[in-house]
């Protein structure tokens, strides 16, 4: 398996990595490089998926995909809390390529309301949450019934995570075999 690069042009997807920008729980950067690679099997579900929501007149926004362990570690540090950071010692399936972080865009480019933002660590960013609006309940659950009908698995409690169910088979990749670094060098 490889990692491929996913672009707005080839996939149809709006790209707003957040850890490459101050836009994230951290709030600072933490990718160099705002660089989206899935695996294979990942970007196939994600063209899957694409289909899907094209005909409702949606489209994705990439938060996160790849994640190398650096940038792992470097979350873990800051929120050591595995109800929503994968334990970099067990390995994430971001840092696998198998791992999505995303929501639903309208035709405008503007996003769905899901209740919460992406990287809200709170009981409100579950999955089946009845307190939230109903307009949020319906647009997770879109959400939910496109990603899964494209062959993702959903995590409980993060309404934007998606993976591919067998993701622990996958190894972790470093940084490292990147043709562009995403990881600051130093």
């Amino acid at each position: 398996m490889s990692l491929v690069r996913i672009t707005p042009d080839l996939y149809s997807v709006d790209i707003a990595l957040a850890y490459a920008t101050v836009n994230n729980v951290t709030g600072k950067p933490i990718y160099a490089q705002a660089d989206c690679y899935l695996q294979t099997d990942a970007a196939a579900a994600l063209r899957r998926a694409v289909a899907l929501a094209a005909p409702l007149g949606y489209r994705f926004r990439i938060f996160d995909a790849f994640r190398p362990p650096e940038a792992q570690w470097a979350l873990w540090n800051f929120a050591p809390n595995s109800d929503f950071v994968a334990d970099p010692r067990k390995g994430s399936p971001h840092s696998r390529g198998v791992a999505i972080d995303l929501t639903l865009i309208d035709g405008d480019g503007r996003e769905l309301d899901m209740g919460t933002p992406f990287d809200d660590f709170t009981e409100q960013s579950h999955h089946a949450r009845t307190d939230i609006s109903p307009e949020a309940q319906r647009n997770r659950l879109l959400l939910l019934g496109l990603m899964s009908a494209a062959g993702w698995d959903f995590y409980a409690k993060e309404w934007w995570h998606y993976q591919l169910f067998n993701a622990r088979s996958y190894p972790l990749i470093s940084d490292s075999v990147l043709p562009r670094r995403m990881m600051p060098q130093e």
